[in-house]
C-alpha cells in the first residue's frame, strides 16, 4: 500500500511539473517565422506546440522567399516549419530586427537565430553559398556560413538586455546576401548562467549535449528555456535511463525532464568520462555547465563520488551525486587554449563509476562596443517614423562603427557614443521641423536642405549648444528666424544657410516685409499674366521644333555638343543598323547593334532599354528610369572625357527612343575574347592590361573632378582590330563633386565578383573601389578563369580565393593560364600576380593607385620583352622592345 502511494505521488508530481512547465513555458516568448507567406499568417508548430508569428512587426526591410521545392517542408517531413521560408536582405549593409520583450532591461534572455539556404534564390548570380555576420545590438555575435544548401544552422546566445529593445542585426560583408529563417527569444532565470561575469559578457553556445541519450527529440515541452539538446553517446559508454521522478527545481537551470533522466557511465568502472574538443583560437574563453542527477537506485553499501578536471586541473572538489534531484556544476575561471579535455572521474572510495547527464559549453563574448545614448536613439527613431525616411536605418545609429546609419556622424569615447552630424538633405521631409531634433543634444551639424519643410523655424534649435552649422535652404519655411538663433549667427558660433527661402526673415526685417506685401501682390499678379503669355509662345515654338525633329530636319549637332558629335534621329538609327539586323553585344541596360555610317565606317549602336524599342516585357518603371539615368550619365561623361584608352563617342539619339553611338571594336570585349581565343600571348595580355590601366588612370587623375567607373570588368574592356584595349560603359560612373574629396557615400552598384568588398560593406566609394575591380581583371588575364570560379568541391568562389592557396605553395604553374604553354617570363608573371593581389587587398588604403599600377605593369612588360629568344616575335606582334618601352612610357 505504501509503495503504491509512493508511486502515485511520484506520478502526480511528474504530471504537475509537466503542467507547470506548459503553463510557464510560453510566457515572454517571442517566436518569429521570418519571411512567412502570407505576411499575416500565425501558426502553431506541430512538433514544439509553440505559436509563431510573421516578422513584419519586427523589421521593415527585406524580401520574402520560399526555399526551393526540393528542400521544402512537403519534401522533407523532418524539416522544421520555420525553415520553409526566409527573409533576405539584398539592400543595405546592416538590417536589424527589433525585439521588445516586456520589462526587458537587465533581464537574461536566450536568443536563437535559424538559417537554411535551401536555394531560395535559385542560385541567383551563380554565386557561392552566402556568408555574413550576426550582431546582437552593437556587438559581434557570430559568422553564418554553410557547407551546403540543405544545412540547418542555429546560432544561440545568452545575454542581458541593455535596454528595452534588443536588436538582432544581419551584416552584409560582401560574400553573399544575408538572410534568416527564424528568430526566437526566451526569458531565462537571471540567477543562472554567467551571473559571476556581470552584465558585460554574453555566452555564445558552442555545444549542448544530452549525454547518454540515444533517440531524444532534442526539444522538449517541459524545457522552460526552450533549449535544443543534441543526443550524445560513445561506444565506450553505457547509457542509463530512468522513469523515476527527478526534481529539477532545486537548481535555477531547470533542465528538462527527459534530459536529466538519461546519463552515461564508462563501461570500465575505473575509467573516467571524457569529453574532448579543439579550438581554432587559443584565446577563446570557454565555460561549461555539467548536469548531474543519480538515476540508479543505490544499495546501502554503494556510493557514487566524483570530481571534475579540465586538462588535468581540478574544476571541483569530490562530491556525491544527489538522488532524486539535479545539480549543475560550472567552472568559475575560463578554459583557454587550443585543446580541451573535461574528465569526470570517480573517487578512490567510490564503489560506482562516474556518470554525467548533460553538458552545455559556451564561449564568452565581451561586450566591448558602446551604444548610442538611448535618448538619441529614440530621437532618431522618431525622426524616421515622423518623416517616413526611406533609408536603411535600423539598429543602433552609431555602432558598430563600420555600419553606422547613412547620413550621420558620431563621436566615440570610452563611455558612450553621440550623434554629432545629421544630413537629411533631399530626403523628402514634409511638415514642420520635428521636436525630436532637439533631443540630439550633441549635434554639431544639421542639414535639412532641399526638402518640403514648412511652418516656422523652431526656437528649440538654439538650445542645441554644440550646433555650429544649420542648413535650411530649399524648403517652404515661413515667419521669422528666432532671436536666439540670430544671436548665435551674429556672434559667429553658428553658420546658418537659408538665403534662398524668400518666406524667411529675421525679426527686424519682418516688419518691413509686411509693408511691402501689398506692392508685391500687385507686381506678382502682373508678372503672372506676362508669364502666361510667354509660356504659350514657348509651347508653340517647342511643338513646331518637335515636329521638325520627327521629320528628320534636326539631324545635325545638338546645341550643347562639341564639334564632331552628332545627334541622330531614330529613323537614321534604324537605317544605319539595317533595321537592327545584327546584335554584337548585350548589357544590363541595352543591346548593341552593328551599324554603318554614310562613308561605310562601322559603328556600334547601343539602344537603351527604357526606349520603346527593347523594353523587356514586365520591366518595372524603376528599372526603366534607372536605364534612363544611366543614358544621361553616360552621354554627359562621353562628351567630356577623351583618351585613346576610352571608347570613342560618335553621337547619340534622344528621340522617344534613346541610343549611344560608339566606334566599332572589331574584337569585341575582353571577356569573350579570353573565352574564345587560344592564341592570346602573354605579351598581348600585358599590352591589354596596360591599355586598360591607362584608361582608368585618366579617369582618376586626368579628369577634374575625378571619375570613378564603378563597373570595371572584362566585359567592359573593348578590343579593336589591333587588340588595343579601351574602357567602355560609363552608365553607373560617379563623378566626385570636389577634387579633394576622399570618398562618396553612395548605393552599391556594379557586377558581382568585381565589387570591392569594402565598398559593399561601408557604401564608401573611392578610386580604390575601381582598383579592386581592376585587380580581378588582372587575375582573369593571367589565369584564364572567370571572376567567379568553381573549386575542386564544385563550390563557387572568387578568383582571388582560387589564387591565394596556390600562391602559398609558390607554384606559378597552377596560376597561369595553361593556354600560355609556359611561353612567358616567370619574372614578368610573378610580378604581374603581385600587382593583381595588391589590388584586391581587404582595405582600400592598402591598395596601389592606378598610376602606380601602370608603372608596375610596364615593368612586367619590360621583363617579358627582355626574353632574348622571344623578343623578335613580340615585336612582330606589335610589342615594344626595351628601348621603345622607355621612350613611350
Amino acid at each position: 500500500m505504501k509503495a503504491n502511494l509512493s508511486l502515485f505521488l511520484s506520478l502526480m508530481l511528474s504530471l504537475a511539473s509537466t503542467i507547470l512547465g506548459h503553463s510557464i513555458n510560453r510566457e515572454g516568448y517571442i517566436s518569429i517565422d521570418c519571411g512567412i507567406h502570407p505576411p499575416n499568417k500565425t501558426y502553431m508548430d506541430v512538433v514544439t506546440g509553440i505559436n509563431y508569428s510573421p516578422d513584419d512587426a519586427f523589421i521593415t526591410t527585406g524580401v520574402n522567399f520560399k526555399v526551393a521545392e526540393e528542400y521544402g517542408y512537403t519534401q522533407n517531413v523532418n524539416l522544421p516549419a520555420v525553415l520553409a521560408e526566409v527573409r533576405a536582405f539584398p539592400q543595405g549593409n546592416r538590417n536589424c530586427y527589433s525585439l521588445k520583450p516586456s520589462n526587458a532591461k537587465d533581464n537574461l534572455y536566450l536568443i536563437r537565430a535559424s538559417f537554411m539556404y535551401g536555394n531560395y534564390d535559385d542560385g541567383i548570380n551563380d554565386q557561392p553559398l552566402p556568408e555574413f555576420d550576426l550582431y546582437l545590438n552593437v556587438n559581434f555575435w557570430s559568422t553564418v556560413k554553410f557547407k551546403d544548401a540543405a544545412e540547418q544552422v542555429n546560432k544561440e546566445i545568452l545575454t542581458y538586455a541593455e535596454s528595452e529593445t534588443i536588436y538582432v542585426c544581419l551584416v552584409n560583408k560582401g560574400k553573399g546576401t544575408p538572410f534568416i529563417s527564424g528568430l526566437e527569444l526566451r526569458p531565462v532565470n537571471s540567477s543562472s548562467y554567467g551571473t559571476e561575469f556581470g552584465k558585460n559578457v554574453s555566452l555564445v553556445l558552442y555545444r549542448r549535449w544530452d549525454i547518454g541519450s540515444l533517440k531524444g527529440t532534442g526539444r522538449y515541452h517541459d524545457d522552460r528555456f526552450d533549449r535544443i539538446w543534441s543526443p550524445y553517446s560513445r561506444t565506450s559508454w553505457n547509457s542509463i535511463v530512468t522513469s523515476a521522478y527527478i526534481d529539477v527545481f532545486q537548481t535555477s537551470y531547470w533542465p528538462p525532464d527527459e534530459v536529466v533522466k538519461t546519463a552515461a557511465s564508462p563501461k570500465s568502472a575505473d575509467d573516467p568520462l571524457e569529453l574532448l574538443w579543439t579550438s581554432q583560437d587559443p584565446d577563446v574563453r570557454f565555460y561549461a555547465y555539467l548536469y548531474f542527477a543519480e538515476i540508479e537506485k543505490l544499495e546501502k553499501n554503494e556510493s557514487r563520488k566524483i570530481k571534475i578536471l579540465w586538462n588535468g586541473s581540478p574544476v571541483s572538489e569530490y562530491f556525491f551525486i544527489p538522488s532524486n534531484y539535479s545539480m549543475t556544476v560550472s567552472n568559475s575561471r575560463a578554459f583557454t587554449g587550443k585543446d580541451h579535455l573535461i574528465s569526470v572521474q570517480k573517487a578512490s572510495d567510490s564503489t560506482l563509476p562516474p556518470i554525467l547527464n548533460a553538458i552545455e559549453i559556451f564561449t564568452a563574448q565581451s561586450l566591448d562596443e558602446f551604444s548610442t545614448a538611448i535618448e538619441e536613439i529614440h530621437a532618431m527613431e522618431s525622426i524616421k517614423s515622423t518623416y517616413k525616411v526611406e533609408r536603411f536605418w535600423s539598429g543602433d545609429p552609431c555602432s558598430p562603427r563600420l555600419y553606422r546609419w547613412e547620413g550621420i556622424g558620431c563621436s566615440y569615447n570610452n563611455s558612450s557614443e553621440h550623434i554629432t552630424s545629421l544630413n537629411l538633405s533631399s530626403s523628402g521631409l514634409q511638415g514642420p521641423i520635428a521636436l525630436a531634433f532637439g533631443n540630439l543634444s550633441f549635434l554639431q551639424s544639421l542639414d535639412l536642405s532641399h526638402n518640403d519643410l514648412q511652418h516656422n523655424v523652431p526656437e528649440f534649435l538654439a538650445d542645441l549648444k554644440h550646433l555650429k552649422s544649420l542648413n535650411l535652404k530649399g524648403n517652404d519655411l515661413t515667419g521669422f528666424i528666432p532671436e536666439s538663433l540670430m544671436k548665435k549667427l551674429k556672434d559667429g558660433s553658428l553658420t546658418l544657410r537659408y538665403v534662398d527661402d524668400q518666406n524667411l526673415c529675421n525679426p527686424h526685417s519682418c516688419q518691413e516685409k509686411k509693408k511691402n506685401n501689398k506692392l508685391v501682390q500687385t507686381v506678382v499678379v502682373t508678372s503672372v499674366m506676362v508669364l502666361l503669355v510667354v509660356l504659350v509662345i514657348i509651347l508653340i515654338i517647342l511643338r513646331k521644333r518637335k515636329r521638325k525633329r520627327k521629320r528628320g530636319a534636326n539631324s545635325g549637332p545638338g546645341p550643347l555638343l562639341p564639334s564632331g558629335k552628332r545627334r541622330f534621329t531614330y529613323d537614321e538609327i534604324s537605317s544605319i543598323t539595317n533595321n537592327f539586323n545584327k546584335v554584337i553585344g548585350k548589357g544590363g541596360y541595352g543591346i548593341v547593334y552593328l551599324g554603318f555610317l554614310e562613308d561605310g565606317t562601322k559603328i556600334a549602336v547601343k539602344m537603351i532599354k527604357d526606349s520603346s524599342l527593347g523594353i523587356p516585357k514586365g520591366s518595372s518603371s524603376s528599372s526603366s528610369s534607372r536605364a534612363s539615368r544611366e543614358f544621361q550619365v553616360e552621354a554627359e561623361l562621353l562628351l567630356t572625357v577623351h583618351h585613346r584608352n576610352l571608347a570613342s563617342f560618335i553621337g547619340y539619339c534622344d528621340d522617344d527612343r534613346t541610343a549611344l553611338i560608339y566606334e566599332y571594336m572589331a574584337n569585341g570585349n575582353l571577356q569573350n575574347y579570353l573565352e574564345n581565343t587560344e592564341d592570346l600571348s602573354w605579351g598581348k595580355r600585358l599590352h591589354i592590361a596596360i591599355d586598360s590601366a591607362q584608361g582608368l588612370e585618366y579617369l582618376h587623375r586626368g579628369c577634374r573632378p575625378p571619375i570613378i567607373h564603378r563597373d570595371v570588368k572584362t566585359a567592359n574592356i573593348l578590343l579593336n582590330d589591333n587588340l588595343e584595349a579601351k574602357i567602355a560603359d560609363f552608365g553607373i560612373s560617379k563623378v566626385f563633386p570636389d577634387d579633394d574629396l576622399t570618398h562618396v557615400e553612395t548605393a552599391v552598384m556594379g557586377t558581382p565578383g568585381y565589387i570591392d568588398p569594402e565598398y559593399y560593406r561601408t557604401f564608401m566609394l573611392n578610386e580604390k573601389s575601381d582598383v579592386y575591380s581592376f585587380g580581378i581583371v588582372l587575375l582573369e588575364l593571367i589565369t584564364g578563369q572567370r571572376a567567379i570560379v568553381k573549386n575542386e568541391d564544385g563550390i563557387k568562389i572568387s578568383v582571388v580565393h582560387f589564387v591565394e592557396p596556390i600562391l602559398k605553395t609558390g607554384e606559378l604553374e597552377g596560376i597561369v593560364d595553361p593556354l600560355l604553354r609556359d611561353d612567358f617570363s616567370s619574372d614578368s608573371a610573378w610580378k604581374f600576380v603581385e600587382v593583381a593581389m595588391s589590388c584586391v587587398r581587404d582595405r582600400g588604403y592598402d591598395r596601389p593607385t592606378m598610376n602606380q599600377i601602370v608603372s608596375e605593369l610596364q615593368h612586367c612588360l619590360a621583363a617579358e620583352l627582355a626574353r632574348e629568344p622571344h623578343r623578335s616575335s613580340c615585336q612582330e606582334s606589335g610589342g615594344l622592345g626595351n628601348e621603345e618601352v622607355s621612350k613611350v612610357y
